[in-house]
């Protein structure tokens, strides 16, 4: 057996650590292959959603949060992971190769990232004021850094225009029947292996009118509070618009939703108002210093009451190969 990599065992775990990452509608829009000591990263086109997500854009952010997922379960089973970004022209779906390393040497923090993957929730209900928001904005800006990727939290005037871009996207979507269909398919239905369940929508705005409007279910949970979102928003932004960028947004964004769940914090990822050209554009002259927008997430304390249930997930076999 050779130690100095790992074998098939430990990297299937890892990649069911890499699919807990967030993608678009629960899309998980990627596929794995280990083969001669190597992990390959591909971006999966037949769980691309061509009416939000056209250029793949959205794949690529979902596929870089599912790269970091990974390195965050191997580091916690003491492997470091070398991350080469495979340029288009190597092949159009090839995203990534990855190299592993048996010196890792994990610290308590690196166990709570891990333990991380499975708490973490896409919890769409109004969130309260976290206190510790100062010191986690702080680290998510200097991570990001790190990947040449932006992040600011927006003011009040800020998050004024992103109420603004939000109506705007819901405008442009109310009549997109391509859109619409879309929504439907993939939110509210009990799938076994993607989409968001009922469970994990709030039946109308839920207090929070910066969240993407979701098909009204039956079943919908209702947002006990009844009150307004208080939470802390962040935008992602790159400096161009490139299959890199949106890899790397991806990695920055996977690192600060799994910092916010250690430290006890409620986060949301909102991605519509990148979705449509108006809209993206209204949040880049809102705070041009980040460059190209490509994501946003609310961040705050989470309302009493229950949790979010984890959203389901394909089995590792479907998504896993090794040779």
């Amino acid at each position: 057996m050779d130690i100095t990599r790992p074998d098939s065992s430990v990297l299937q775990l890892a990649v069911e650590l890499a699919c807990r990452a967030p993608s678009l509608h629960n899309s998980q829009p990627w596929r794995w292959e280990h083969s001669g000591g190597e992990l390959k990263l591909f971006g999966d086109r037949t769980r691309l959603l061509p009416a939000a997500d056209p250029t793949g854009r959205q794949l690529h952010i979902s596929c870089g949060a599912a790269l970091h997922h990974l390195s965050v379960g191997l580091l916690g089973l003491r492997w470091t992971t070398d991350i080469r970004y495979e340029r288009r022209a190597m092949s159009p779906d090839l995203l990534a190769t990855i190299g592993f390393r048996r010196d890792a040497r994990p610290r308590s923090h690196d166990f709570d990232m891990l333990t991380a993957i499975r708490r973490r929730r896409t919890d769409r209900r109004a969130f309260g004021i976290f206190d510790e928001i100062s010191s986690l904005v702080e680290s998510a800006v200097d991570q990001a850094q790190e990947l040449n990727v932006s992040v600011i939290a927006l003011d009040e005037a800020q998050r004024e225009g992103l109420v603004e871009a939000t109506r705007s996207t819901a405008a442009a979507r109310r009549y997109d029947v391509e859109y619409q269909t879309e929504l439907h398919w993939w939110a509210g239905h009990s799938m076994t292996s993607g989409g968001i369940p009922e469970t994990s929508l709030v039946a109308g705005s839920g207090g929070v009118p910066i969240g993407r409007t979701f098909p009204t279910r039956q079943n919908a949970p209702t947002d006990p509070t009844g009150f307004a979102d208080e939470s802390t928003v962040l935008a992602l932004g790159t400096p161009s618009d490139s299959r890199m960028d949106w890899l790397r947004c991806g990695h920055a964004l996977s690192s600060i939703l799994l910092e916010a769940t250690v430290r006890g914090a409620a986060t949301c990822p909102l991605s519509h108002v990148t979705e449509v050209p108006r809209s993206r554009s209204i949040i880049q002259r809102m705070v041009p210093e980040i460059g190209t927008p490509q994501m946003l997430v609310r961040i705050g304390r989470a309302p009493t009451g229950t949790r979010p249930q984890p959203t389901p997930r394909r089995p590792v076999t479907d998504v896993f190969s090794s040779y």
